[in-house]
Formats: C-alpha cells, structure tokens, sequence
C-alpha cells in the first residue's frame, strides 16, 4: 500500500523551470516503477515520463524529452520532475503513479496508486 502526494507546481513564465515532488509513505516504494503523468483541462491524462525501481531507467514522451528530468531517491521516498524551458503548452495538472509490476508503463490504467496532482501553469 502506498499514498502519494504531489507538490512543486505553480505558475511561471516561458522558458522557466519548476521541480515537482512526489512523496510516497507506505511499504514498498523502492519496487515499483513510478510516472509522472499530467491532464489539461478537457484532454485525458497523458503519459510523460518514467522511472525504473532503482532509478537506472528512464523514458520520456516525445514532447518533453530533453527539457523534463524524471529521478527518484529511494532513502527518501521521493520521486521527482525537473522541467525547464517549459512552454505554455506544459500547462496541465501534473499527477505521480506508482506502478507495482515496474513496467515503467506509459498507460494510466498500469498504475495502481495516484497522487491528487499538482497544478503546472505555463504563460507566454
């Protein structure tokens, strides 16, 4: 059983940066893959990066590759996204999952445990 929650959002300008934080309590965090999805208003929950149980593997959509950073420490129990040079079409609410079977699966329906999610706003 583990309980996320989300925190690091808020508003910047284009081409800024923000880390978001996803602190999980419960047992078992270091053996499941965690993700970092996002929603924007009327679309569904896209897939944005993931994250290996020992934070060895990542990968990432093709849309924020090489300006989003995903990393997790497990002494903490605390995954992570880093995001620079965000553009307004960043914008979204920003969820963590953590998936028990540690496929870093880019599907919503793989994870077993969400975060309440975290607002992104990005303006031009």
């Amino acid at each position: 059983q583990v309980e996320l929650a989300e925190s690091g959002g808020g508003l910047v300008q284009a081409g800024g940066s923000l880390r978001l934080s996803c602190a999980a309590s419960g047992h078992g965090f270091n053996s499941y893959a965690m993700g970092w999805f996002r929603q924007a208003p009327g679309k569904e929950r896209e897939f944005v990066a993931a994250i290996s149980m020992s934070g060895r593997t990542t990968h990432y959509t093709d849309v924020v590759e090489g300006r989003f950073t995903i990393s997790r420490d497990n002494a903490k129990s605390t995954a992570y996204l880093q995001m620079d040079s965000l553009k307004p079409e960043d914008t979204a609410v920003y969820y963590c999952g953590a998936e028990f079977l540690a496929t870093m699966s880019r599907k919503e329906k793989d994870y077993d445990y969400w975060g309440q999610g975290t607002q992104v706003t990005v303006s031009s």
